[in-house]
């Protein structure tokens, strides 16, 4: 009896988890808007399923800053501003500061053991989804960009250990590319527009080059700011 409700109880898990990324990317994607407002019996009619993971999967949205509750309507995409933006660079800028300084102080992760087949092997795969998404970034391809961008800078977060630095970060990453994309899809051409620095940090990281990896990320900050400025007031 206890196995069957085990088993039911991850099942929805599972399920709350599915419906969570999928909203979130279409959010991502632009197929829902900002103050876009929807139910719960809506999205649960969309994708067939019942109400109950549903309205888990929007308050976990909820909680990380992609939707806002409405006590009446049900919720809406949450619309970032300006201002709201440059919170987010700043909060990610704080974060990779302290992964930086982590890696200067010996503290555990990448620094541990460079030479650790695990830290090779972990490092291989980041450059590779650095590759990926500076080769998305130059041809302008937004969506194939923030997929390999979120997993690029989640692996490499986790290199340094600290679970709960690499989670906080991906948060962060989420909501400022939820709050980029309104503004960069109205764009038809991207190309020159997107950040594609991503393997010249790791080249810095593999070096302990940490003075290198805050230049490449306060560069990157200041890119991002400008392109989303520019777009507001244009």
């Amino acid at each position: 009896m206890s196995g069957s409700s085990g088993s039911g109880a991850v099942t929805r898990s599972t399920l709350r988890q599915q419906i969570a990324d999928a909203l979130r990317d279409e959010v991502l994607a632009g197929r829902l808007q900002p103050g876009q407002e929807f139910t719960v019996k809506e999205i649960a009619e969309q994708y067939g399923v019942s109400a109950t993971p549903v309205r888990e999967a929007l308050v976990d949205l909820s909680a990380q800053g992609l939707l806002e509750a409405d006590q009446h309507r049900g919720f809406r995409v949450h619309e970032y501003s300006m201002a709201d933006y440059r919170g987010i660079v700043e909060a990610r800028r704080l974060v990779t500061d302290g992964m930086f300084q982590a890696l200067d102080d010996g503290h555990r992760g990448l620094k541990d053991n460079p030479d650790d087949p695990r830290i090779a092997a972990a490092l291989a795969g980041v450059r590779r989804r650095a590759e990926e998404a500076q080769r998305a970034a130059l041809a302008g391809d937004l969506t194939v960009l923030i997929g390999y961008d979120l997993r690029f800078w989640r692996e490499l977060g986790a290199l340094f250990g600290n679970t709960y630095l690499s989670d906080f970060l991906h948060r962060l990453r989420v909501q400022s590319w939820v709050c980029a994309v309104q503004h960069l899809r109205m764009l038809t051409d991207l190309r020159g527009e997107l950040w594609s620095g991503h393997t010249d940090l790791v080249d810095a990281l593999v070096l302990r080059d940490t003075g290198e990896a805050r230049a490449i990320v306060a560069a990157y900050n200041t890119h991002s700011l400008s392109v989303i400025e520019r777009l507001t007031t244009s």
